[in-house]
């Protein structure tokens, strides 16, 4: 099969799909998006999802699960709002998300179920959802693929840029695209989910096919960022397949591998601007670790590291303190030998056999330096292996969220 490529475009670039976004006084900002609605104009559209393990989850995330399983994963319609959570709202909560989508269904002449919804921001107060039921008939009116822009811009909380990626691929003279946007800076240490992702597809794939690729590409992705340690209550990844490209995907033959990789690309891109885009943050750190003695002690050391305050704030001031690393994979719960361990920054090895390696301070703290850089840690245990994406830790982080409510 062909491979992909990245392309400029929009989450309306894949055929068949329109989106529009809306200042809706949701955010505290005057005149600020803060509601988009996202749409399938194909009957046979599937979609696939993927929410939150936190058991405390959002009114949004219960309905949308239920509407999957409801419409038999056949979803056509995202509604989405930023600037409040819709999170331990109880009833009113759970209603204002159901009428959402019945609302908007009504509009768009579908199915409630076929309709999904997600909300971002301040978790524990009342979403008005009277802002939102009176902007949707200008929102479906928006409907464009060129409006599809806003959407990224509407989604955001304390991101610092919109999110988005589309990849483009040749099949047989037809093209297709997988498109996708995100938002997330904090609140950010996904388990099965980010905090808010959607993709679009033109490519045919059936709703069990599509949910299999999208849980294996966020495993790969979503799920192997962090940027606090947090889960958040609203974490959801939706995918929609249009089928308007006329070429499927198949099971058990080579168009399955395809996808996935052209799937994985653009959330595994996605899921770097998260960790890039962390609250404060100065750095994008891809923490790897190797010769682990099995997968789970390798993701158990690659997270301990990539979630150390110390090792995170040490980041930020370009310090090669390696002890920090160290005692962090020490206490990760993982199996291993403390005399075998190697650590390099890039290509520079900081500590060999678990001890000082004699490195040059300011060659290491040059490299520590750079917006992006890469943590190696070798234990010398086994052959499995793990990789994380984080950020450093600086005082803004604090800033922004000691305010966050406020």
């Amino acid at each position: 099969m062909p491979k992909w490529e990245s392309v400029e475009g929009n989450l309306a670039t894949p055929l068949g799909f329109r989106a529009a976004a809306v200042a809706a006084g949701i955010k505290k900002m005057r005149d600020a998006l803060d509601l988009a609605l996202i749409f399938s104009e194909a009957p046979a559209t599937t979609a696939a999802g993927v929410f939150t393990t936190n058991r405390v989850a959002a009114a949004p995330v219960l309905v949308s699960r239920q509407n999957l399983v409801e419409s038999r994963g056949c979803c056509r319609a995202i509604v989405v709002n930023s600037g409040n959570a819709n999170a331990c709202t109880g009833r009113e909560g759970l209603h204002t998300a159901q009428e959402t989508a019945r609302v908007a269904a009504e509009l768009l002449e579908i199915e409630p179920a076929q309709v999904l919804v997600a909300s971002t921001g301040v978790i524990g107060v009342r979403l008005p959802g009277d802002l939102i039921l009176k902007q949707l008939p200008k929102l479906k009116s928006l409907l464009t693929r060129e409006n599809a822009d806003l959407a990224a811009r509407a989604i955001l909380t304390t991101d610092t840029v919109p999110k988005s990626c589309v990849v483009r691929s040749e099949v047989k003279g037809k093209s297709v695209h997988i498109a996708g946007i995100a938002k997330g800076a904090g609140m950010i240490q996904p388990r099965l989910a980010t905090m808010l992702s959607f993709l679009t597809t033109d490519a045919v794939v059936g709703p069990r096919m599509l949910q299999s690729l999208l849980g294996a590409a966020v495993e790969d992705s979503f799920n192997r960022i962090t940027v606090d340690g947090d889960t958040s209550t609203n974490d959801t990844v939706v995918a929609l397949a249009s089928g308007r490209a006329a070429i499927p995907v198949i099971p058990g033959n080579s168009s399955r591998a395809w996808f996935l990789e052209g799937i994985t690309l653009v959330s595994q891109t996605l899921a770097r601007m998260i960790a890039r885009d962390g609250e404060g943050a100065t750095r994008l750190v891809t923490v790897e670790v190797r010769g682990a003695r099995t997968p789970l002690d390798a993701d158990r050391v690659a997270r301990a590291i990539a979630n150390s305050p110390l090792v995170k704030t040490a980041l930020a001031g370009a310090d090669p303190n390696w002890g920090r690393i160290i005692c962090a994979a020490g206490y990760s719960g993982a199996s291993f030998d403390p005399n075998k361990v190697d650590i390099l920054v890039n290509d520079l090895c900081l500590c060999r056999k678990g001890v000082d390696a004699g490195f040059d301070e300011a060659a290491a703290h040059q490299e520590f330096d750079r917006k992006e850089l890469t943590l190696r840690v070798d234990l010398h245990a086994g052959s499995a292996s793990a990789r994380v994406w984080t950020c450093d830790f600086t005082q803004d982080y604090i800033t922004i969220n000691a305010s966050y409510r406020t």
